[in-house]
């Protein structure tokens, strides 16, 4: 496993190095001692899969807020997505800056966001599969995001109209949000 810094602090790319032969590859997935590598402050306790039917579908951009917010490891197992994290730790140098890059079954890539972070992803490919690693249960009462067209963020979303849920249309913008996240 191989670790690399974005240019904002936390966001983390996992690079993995499967083996490889004529018939697939095989690769570890998770090992307890990465945690320590990725500066978990608690292990995780969920895994979550999601499937995209559509090319273009936008979940995003959410969070948990304290005390159930969300260490995330994301990647994709099949298809490929455009995947953005927003940094929300109020007092960061990076408040409201973005990062993204594109996961995808082929590159294998693996991307931490710590909590404090809004993330959301548009599918490249129909039928895409999207899986998590959360280290705080899901906690309803504690789910909140903010908009992915918000002009102040910026967010370079590839394509055309994104297929999206009608409750992530009505997010806030940033201005209008106050953070949890310190």
């Amino acid at each position: 496993m191989n670790i690399i810094s974005t240019e904002i602090a936390g966001l983390l790319v996992v690079q993995l190095d499967p083996h490889r032969d004529q018939r697939g590859f095989f690769t570890e997935t998770w090992r307890e001692e990465w945690g320590k590598k990725l500066k978990l402050a608690r292990p995780f306790v969920q895994d979550n899969l999601s499937r995209s039917s559509e090319k273009g579908v936008l979940r995003g951009l959410h969070f948990q807020a304290p005390p159930a917010a969300q260490a995330k490891l994301v990647w994709v197992s099949r298809g490929a997505v455009y995947d953005v994290a927003v940094d929300l730790r109020r007092g960061s140098p990076t408040y409201g800056r973005w990062h993204a890059l594109v996961l995808s079954e082929e590159n294998m890539l693996r991307f931490f966001v710590p909590e404090g972070f809004a993330h959301g992803y548009m599918t490249l490919e129909p039928e895409t599969e999207f899986n998590y690693k959360v280290n705080s249960y899901y906690s309803p009462g504690h789910e909140g995001g903010i908009a992915f067209d918000d002009a102040d963020t910026g967010i370079a979303w590839p394509g055309a109209a994104p297929v999206m849920a009608e409750r992530d249309r009505r997010l806030p913008r940033l201005k209008d949000f106050h953070s949890p996240f310190v």
